[in-house]
């Protein structure tokens, strides 16, 4: 007996197993959609410390920060910021031909404390 395929393509036998792949990919990404959700409090926590700080003139604006760092730093790709309300300290994170840079940068007084990779 001889099957034939009216009408479909040879991809057609694959149309539901691919169909399910992406119902299962998407369903994962989905769930890895409320992982960083976490984490957003925290950042809007610095986010907000940060702000608090500048507007009491206790530290400077992260855009005078920024402007002081990003110069310096051609070539790598500004990814944010962290900042740690006890010691007033941002630290700026770049990317540059796949290795993480941070730059420690006293928010008081806009000096840079230090820098991790190249």
């Amino acid at each position: 007996m001889k099957l034939a395929f009216t009408g479909c393509s040879s991809r057609a036998p694959y149309a539901k197993p691919m169909k399910m792949l992406v119902m299962i990919a998407l369903s994962a990404l989905a769930a890895l959609g409320t992982v960083p959700a976490t984490a957003e409090p925290d950042q809007k926590r610095d986010q907000q410390k940060a702000f608090d700080e500048m507007r009491n003139g206790r530290i400077l604006p992260l855009r005078d920060i920024e402007a002081r760092v990003l110069p310096s730093m051609r070539g790598a790709q500004y990814i944010g910021f962290d900042f740690d309300s006890e010691s007033g300290i941002y630290t700026l994170k770049f990317l540059r031909n796949g290795t993480v840079i941070w730059v420690e940068v006293d928010g008081r007084s806009g000096r840079t404390l230090g820098r991790t990779g190249n």
